[in-house]
């Protein structure tokens, strides 16, 4: 098991770009998938973007499909996600979260996949 501290997230203005990072406890995180949800106000935590344990597959979202990647350091135990060209739809809270099957060999993106989760980071664009 591992647990998640999400961090990177702030203010910006539209067009701009933010990194999120992802940092996990313990030694198994190289086994895991792991995925950024986020959030919004009202709304259902949804699927952004997903990567396999090796970081040989990705996963995204299709409204930000072209505009945010994901990537992964098994040395370092993080995930990142860097969002550029931003919008003000994207304000929202953003979460990561591991997938405990272990070696998974796809990316999954519903929400009851994912066994933990971190705290979260606010994401602010304005318009």
């Amino acid at each position: 098991q591992v647990q998640l501290v999400e961090s990177g997230g702030g203010l910006v203005q539209a067009g701009g770009s933010l990194r999120l990072s992802c940092a996990a406890s313990g030694r198994t995180f190289k086994y895991y998938g792991m995925g950024w949800f986020r959030q919004a106000p009202g709304k259902d935590r949804e699927f952004v973007a997903g990567i396999t344990y090796s970081g040989v597959s990705t996963s995204y979202a299709g409204s930000v499909k072209g505009r945010f990647t994901i990537s992964r350091d098994n040395a370092k135990n993080t995930v990142y996600l860097q969002m550029n060209s931003l919008k003000p739809e994207d304000t929202a809270v953003y979460f990561c979260a591991a997938d405990y099957l272990r070696l998974r060999p796809a990316v999954v993106d519903d929400v009851l996949s994912y066994d933990s989760w971190g705290q979260g980071t606010q994401v602010t664009v304005s318009s």
